[in-house]
């Protein structure tokens, strides 16, 4: 994952732990290139969200090195300044829930916001609105009240508003949650797209058909919150591994003599492997 420049996030030995000491991660070693397409996949628990989170810095980790863009991220190194307003403009977080993300009176409200914490002018804002507005069809919906928003309508507008500060890292948490197949699809063609242009985009998933179409490389996480492995795409065709990591289940059945294995992801069917010799 590691480009011939210097990485974008690099993340050394970094553990992290709840109060009370409940571990969510543990000895995580990553490097993300500059316009990578990176898929962090894991079961529930192993740590995805909480590895994102550290990556926009809204947590710091309890143990490890974190550096972003060169320069390593602290609670400290956050708290205001030049490298406070560099970083957050360079790197947006499109969360899980959008209700969470989403709290201005109107959707174009919504997606001028940020670019006004930017120090950017009133009239640039507006701009900038206007044109994520309308690059992602959503023009419609400028004076319409967040709340009032079916789920996908809320996601769509949960990541104009990311894409408005014109980030370099683009992170999205379990991005296909509750989207009908109309969204999804849009959703994925906007983040290949976006590739293409050249933004880093790290998504943190179970859905592995998302996976398995949208990344260039992955890092999967067990439920010791390590990471199990790490590479590139064709990861995905270990079922072993998968298994491993709960991201599928196998179950044994019979066919008269015969015995199947039959693997389940979570979110899509099933596929059928082998049978076992008579």
């Amino acid at each position: 994952m590691a480009g011939g420049s210097e990485p974008v996030f690099d993340l050394r030995d970094i553990s992290y732990a709840y109060p009370g000491g409940r571990p969510a991660l543990e000895k995580v070693d990553l490097e993300v290139a500059e316009g990578d397409r990176l898929v962090i996949l894991g079961a529930n628990g192993s740590g995805k969200s909480t590895l994102l989170k550290l990556m926009d810095g809204l947590i710091f980790p309890t143990g490890g090195t974190f550096k972003a863009f060169g320069r390593t991220i602290s609670e400290e190194a956050l708290e205001g300044g030049d490298f406070n307003a560099d970083f957050r403009r360079r790197v947006a977080f499109v969360f899980q829930d959008s209700d969470i993300q989403l709290f201005s009176p109107t959707v174009f409200e919504e997606v001028a916001f940020g670019p006004l914490q930017l120090d950017i002018s009133v009239d640039d804002a507006a701009r900038r609105a206007e044109d994520v507005l309308n690059m992602l069809g959503l023009a419609s919906l400028r004076d319409r009240q967040p709340h009032q928003l079916s789920g996908g309508e809320k996601k769509k507008v949960a990541i104009a508003a990311a894409l408005a500060i014109g980030p370099d890292v683009l992170l999205l948490d379990e991005p296909t949650n509750n989207l009908d197949p109309r969204t999804r699809a849009w959703l994925l063609e906007l983040l290949l797209e976006l590739g293409r242009a050249g933004k880093t985009i790290i998504l943190a998933t179970q859905d592995l058909d998302l996976a398995a179409d949208f990344a260039d490389t992955v890092v999967i996480l067990d439920e010791r919150h390590r990471i199990a492995a790490a590479g590139p795409a064709t990861l995905l065709a270990d079922t072993g591994l998968l298994v491993s990591v709960n991201l599928l289940h196998e179950h044994w059945h019979r066919h008269g003599r015969k015995a199947h294995s039959h693997t389940h992801s979570h979110l899509a069917g099933h596929e059928h492997e082998h049978p076992l010799p008579e």
